[in-house]
């Protein structure tokens, strides 16, 4: 059974900094990608990284402030959180991916999804 689980969301003041982490089992994943909603928005991109390689890809808005690193024996991928802002208030989600791909942050490449951890950043 595959499963995909989030863990470390909580609250954090704007310039604090947070770990998110993604333990998935049950497969062989390529990748492993960080999205995230915000209220009344739609989700988009983060961050991800291909496991084999570790090449990793971020959304603009995050890059030089998020970074992903993974463990392989462990399965689990963390997103480390820096310099954080108001506006990355959402819920994260992690998303796990059974083939590599050119383009890290389509959604539709990835299988199998957590069902996501709550990030607070209070001005």
């Amino acid at each position: 059974q595959v499963q995909v689980v989030e863990s470390g969301g909580g609250k954090v003041q704007a310039g604090g900094s947070l770990r998110v982490s993604c333990a998935a089992s049950g497969r062989t994943f390529s990748l492993m990608g960080w999205f995230r909603q915000a209220p009344g928005k739609e989700r988009e991109f983060v961050g991800a990284i291909s496991v084999s390689i570790g090449r990793t890809e971020y959304a603009d808005s995050v890059k030089g402030r998020f970074t992903i690193s993974r463990d392989n024996a462990k399965n689990t991928v963390y997103l480390q959180m820096n310099s954080l802002k108001p506006e990355d208030t959402a819920v994260y989600y992690c998303a796990a991916g059974l083939y590599n791909s050119a383009y890290l942050g389509r959604p539709r490449d990835y299988h199998y999804w957590g069902q996501g951890t709550q990030v607070t950043v209070s001005s």
